[in-house]
């Protein structure tokens, strides 16, 4: 079988045995040339991808008030949305170089030390029957040598004897003794020429066996090896490619994205929006009136021109220099800071400031909102602590009813004097009666008539829009600070004599030691019975067997509602 093979394996090179060495050698060198190559590339795409994550987030918008004002624009937007697909394009850099380093890297590595092993034991071998060939032929050697030696001793014995024999002068026992020592002498010679005959056998199978077994044998591991690590360093090419090859879809997405994005970029729109952003809502000013300075007359101003009357009273007519209020330059330049200006925004014009006030009455019924529910849920806490007083006490809910009241309070006074200034505006704005901007959260709640608060409008000669605030309006809203009734629907659900139904289960994802009243200790891991989700207030009650149950923080557990239950849903 290994003969056949003879023309295309290495045992045809079984004399080149330091050669297939060194060439051994060199391939595993290449292999750990490319596993080189292969990180210095995984190197360059963690760099780059951090360089590109570094570029994106140098150039996200700040947080600050000029975010919001970028944020109206649609090219701002599609900008925002290129930083953002190209902090995703980074991201697929990081797994090109995480499957570089896992796949092959990785690989590459541990076969590297697979195939060094391997190749050590293959030349040992190799080695060792290279010695015993050697140790062979010596011992071939000697016994020819030996052989050799008595051949030419029994000749000089046999010629000795001859000569003896032929000497009439010699006694007849020195001829017999020369006899016996030529005899003893072919004798040796014999038994060597048997032993190097032997021995001479014996060689040649072993060479033999040698070059036509062994060392085929041993070269035929070593090209099976070479093999192996020619076809291993295929698949890491074909993966090197192909690493490259898996995130294209998602780079092809993220590219897609950031077109789609510029294809949303409307020119149209962002102009109508810098209207929209810096209209003033001034009214234009009326003809200007011909002066005729060869009459005693006084200039009689225009109503709409924003010149200060008092001042045109003053004046003389001749030194009247009032300017048109479009080229008219302000002098207390409008600050964008957070906290500048008055808080009536009076600084700004009509239209600004009607958005300004619209704003901050937003914000106002978003905070007021919050606090009603924080409101309801302790309210609910009360209640349950009055029906199971072993729960809690319920008068240590009290003092927070109580701020959480005053907080309304003050919220609610805050609402009622931007909308007497927010109605101000826009009843100074002719044709802008937008009545649906007003807050209708609280109409109900507040009876009262909300004072007006506001100074009347005062457009300087210098083009500012100011306004001089009289006294406020000390209006209040009636709110209980600690409301305790409830629904009778909540009375029955608390009630001492019902057992609450079990409408989910939960999961403990820290502990929490329960040091409060009404609240239960869990372990982390731990499952729990949900009789009672989270109502807004951060608290859900839980059941651990019939006589233990109380509140735990939702934020620690992970509930899993069931699907028949209101409001079903999986959360954490």
């Amino acid at each position: 079988m290994v003969e056949e093979r003879m023309g295309d394996c290495w045992s045809y090179a079984k004399d080149q045995f330091d050669n297939l060495e060194k060439h051994t050698q060199w391939g595993i060198e290449y292999v750990e040339k490319y596993t080189k190559f292969v990180k210095e590339r995984s190197e360059i795409e963690t760099n780059y991808a951090k360089q590109i994550r570094n570029l994106s987030k140098k150039y996200q918008p700040k947080k600050n008030s000029r975010e919001e004002e970028e944020s109206k624009y649609t090219f701002c937007r599609a900008f925002l949305t290129t930083l953002n697909e190209l902090n995703d394009y980074a991201g697929q850099h990081e797994v090109i170089a995480e499957n570089l380093t896992s796949q092959i890297i990785s690989e590459l590595s541990r076969y590297l030390q697979e195939i060094k092993t391997e190749r050590k034991t293959h030349f040992h071998d190799g080695r060792k029957a290279q010695q015993q060939i050697e140790s062979s032929w010596k011992q071939l050697e000697s016994c020819k040598r030996r052989f050799e030696r008595d051949c030419k001793e029994a000749d000089r014995a046999q010629q000795y004897f001859e000569k003896m024999d032929a000497d009439i002068n010699v006694t007849k026992a020195d001829v017999e003794k020369a006899r016996q020592q030529a005899q003893m002498r072919h004798q040796m010679a014999a038994d060597s020429k048997n032993d190097y005959s032997s021995y001479l056998q014996k060689f040649n199978q072993e060479q033999n066996e040698h070059y036509f077994t062994v060392i085929p044998t041993i070269f035929q591991k070593l090209q099976d090896m070479e093999e192996r690590r020619i076809e291993r360093l295929g698949v890491c090419m074909k993966t090197f490619a192909d690493v490259d090859r898996q995130v294209l879809p998602i780079v092809g997405k993220c590219l897609d994205g950031m077109t789609k994005a510029a294809e949303c970029i409307e020119p149209k729109t962002d102009s109508k929006q810098v209207v929209e952003s810096y209209k003033s809502g001034f009214e234009p000013p009326g003809d200007v009136e011909f002066e005729d300075y060869g009459q005693a007359m006084k200039r009689t101003a225009s109503e709409t021109s924003l010149s200060n009357s008092r001042e045109a009273k003053e004046k003389p007519a001749g030194k009247s220099k009032g300017k048109l209020w479009p080229f008219i330059k302000n002098k207390n330049k409008l600050s964008l800071k957070l906290g500048s200006g008055p808080e009536d925004f009076s600084h700004l014009p009509p239209e600004q400031r009607r958005k300004k006030l619209q704003g901050k009455l937003d914000e106002l019924n978003k905070d007021i909102q919050k606090e009603m529910d924080q409101r309801d849920a302790l309210t609910k806490m009360k209640d349950v602590y009055v029906k199971n007083p072993q729960m809690g006490d319920p008068a240590s809910v009290d003092p927070r009813l109580s701020e959480i009241g005053q907080n309304i309070e003050k919220l609610q006074f805050e609402l009622q004097k931007f909308e007497g200034w927010l109605a101000e505006v826009e009843e100074r704005m002719p044709s802008k009666s937008d009545t649906h901007r007003r807050s209708g959260l609280y109409e109900t709640q507040n009876s009262t008539t909300v004072g007006n608060n506001c100074a009347q409008d005062r457009e300087s000669p210098d083009g500012s829009y100011t306004e001089e605030q009289n006294s406020e309006t000390q209006v209040k809203a009636n709110i209980n600070p600690n409301p305790t009734s409830t629904t009778p629907e909540f009375d029955d659900e608390f009630d001492d004599e019902e057992v609450l139904p079990t409408i989910g289960t939960c999961k403990a994802l820290y502990p929490f030691e329960g040091h409060n009243e009404g609240t239960i200790a869990v372990a982390e891991g731990e499952l729990l019975y949900v009789i009672e989700e989270d109502k807004g207030d951060g608290w859900t009650r839980v059941r651990r067997n019939e006589d233990e149950e109380g509140y735990v923080p939702t934020s620690y557990v992970e509930v899993f509602l069931e699907t028949n239950a209101k409001g079903a849903m999986t959360y954490i």
